[in-house]
């Protein structure tokens, strides 16, 4: 909701008015019951025998920024809006360092 802009009183939903957000330590998230192995991502690059599928273990070896994004993308709407705002409002970093200072930002615990 805060992504999309949608608790503040000046919320247009064919417009970017949501705030910015930084997630740091991507690499150390905690997963319940057997995720890690039944929880699959794929993508289908049209071919035959192009459907890659990987799990999320994998895919926390590999890229852990992926799997938040992932998460966050899919609780957003399917259309241009919601792409360019993954791509400009959400950074996502594996560690707690990025370079982000300049712009002070505030620590939101969850």
């Amino acid at each position: 909701m805060a992504l999309r802009g949608k608790n503040k009183a000046i919320y247009s939903p064919h417009l970017p008015c949501g705030d910015a957000f930084i997630i740091i330590n991507a690499k150390y998230i905690k997963t319940t019951g057997k995720k890690l192995t039944d929880k699959t991502y794929q993508k289908y690059s049209g071919y035959p025998s192009g459907r890659k599928v990987v799990n999320l273990k994998e895919l926390m070896a590999k890229n852990p920024t992926k799997a938040i994004y992932y998460a966050v993308k899919g609780m957003m709407p399917k259309n241009k809006l919601s792409r360019s705002i993954l791509s400009s409002s959400l950074k996502i970093y594996p560690e707690s360092n990025h370079d982000h200072q300049a712009q002070k930002p505030e620590l939101i615990d969850l």
